[in-house]
């Protein structure tokens, strides 16, 4: 149970930062959830690919040890 917990957050997180990064990068005055975060574009643009990497790294972590154990296929 605590591996879909945490696939799904892991997922929940990579497409949040997707998002927020295509809609930074279309429009960079629209810092969506991060407009409070100092630092510009640049900040809010990395922020935002971080948030893809932990995503993209926790769901995968989540969906390898719940295969391990058996509850995938």
């Amino acid at each position: 149970m605590k591996y879909d917990v945490l696939q799904v957050l892991g997922v929940a997180l990579l497409v949040l930062g997707v998002q927020g990064a295509i809609r930074q990068l279309v429009d960079h005055s629209n810092a969506g959830l991060l407009g409070w975060l100092p630092g510009g574009f640049a900040a809010s643009i990395t922020a935002y690919l971080v948030a893809v990497a932990i995503g993209a790294v926790a769901a995968g972590w989540a969906r390898g040890r719940a295969k391990a154990v058996g509850r995938r296929s």
